[in-house]
């Protein structure tokens, strides 16, 4: 298909030009206005499908954009390819598609534990707590990049309402590109809530089945996930995940009180 032809297919550039003009509008400390990113979401769920897959391989990645997709598996598995897990992402920006093999069960970390009959309580904790851990040690790093794409992300927008060699192809290419990056986040700022409401639930049940010395290590690092998790919330709007499709119906991860751990 040549690319006259492929444009056709898309928004008229003056719209789409009309829409990035207003995602350069900044809100407090210099963030897109709320409604105005939700507009850029809401006008990249049109893609068809035909478009989404020739977007994703035309569009490319950036160094930061590939390590964020990197980091971001951790968060969001389990996936059987890392092409799924890109796959899941496209649906999310573009087709509001929540990914099939996501699971939301707050028990099933703890089932997961316990699948080993023979295993030992000591070793259900060190499990837990060397799992929340390698999550709480993670979430630094991949904040730092998600802010690097978001500012880029924004460079990019404020730069389309003046190139003057781009079509509408051209535009909503990087409008697609921008949505995915954004979705990604809310992505693992959502799943990285479920990922603490488990560990939580874990710990609770592991601690009422057999008391150890070892459940204050595991609601150490259980703490130490909650407080860098709170890095992810500046991010995104607070409906960014629903706007892409994810579960709007979440609750908030609320503070838990020590189980275990005395001062």
């Amino acid at each position: 298909m040549n690319r006259g032809r492929r444009a056709s297919t898309l928004l008229p550039a003056g719209a789409v030009l009309a829409l990035l003009a207003a995602c350069t509008q900044s809100g407090d400390f210099g963030r897109p206005r709320t409604g105005v990113w939700n507009g850029l979401i809401d006008t990249t769920g049109s893609f068809s499908a035909r478009d989404r897959g020739r977007l994703i391989l035309d569009s490319g990645l950036t160094d930061d954009e590939q390590a964020l997709r990197d980091r971001a598996w951790r968060f969001v598995q389990p996936a059987s390819t890392f092409s799924a897990f890109h796959d899941a992402l496209l649906g999310l920006a573009s087709a509001h598609a929540t990914p099939t093999w996501r699971f939301d069960e707050v028990g099933a970390y703890y089932d997961t534990l316990n699948a080993e009959a023979s295993r030992s309580p000591v070793s259900r904790y060190r499990q837990l707590a060397d799992d929340a851990t390698a999550d709480g040690r993670l979430i630094p790093i991949f904040t730092a990049l998600a802010a690097r794409v978001i500012d880029a992300d924004a460079a990019r927008l404020r730069s389309l309402p003046f190139a003057k060699t781009l079509d509408d192809a051209d535009i909503r290419q990087a409008a697609q590109h921008v949505a995915e990056n954004r979705c990604l986040i809310a992505w693992v700022r959502i799943e990285s809530g479920l990922r603490l409401a488990r560990y939580r639930y874990a710990l609770e049940h592991l601690f009422a089945a057999a008391p150890a010395k070892e459940s204050v290590s595991a609601e150490r690092a259980i703490a130490m996930l909650a407080a860098r998790r709170n890095l992810l919330e500046p991010l995104l709007p607070v409906d960014a995940a629903a706007r892409c499709g994810l579960d709007a119906a979440i609750a908030p991860v609320a503070a838990a009180p020590p189980l275990v751990v005395k001062d």
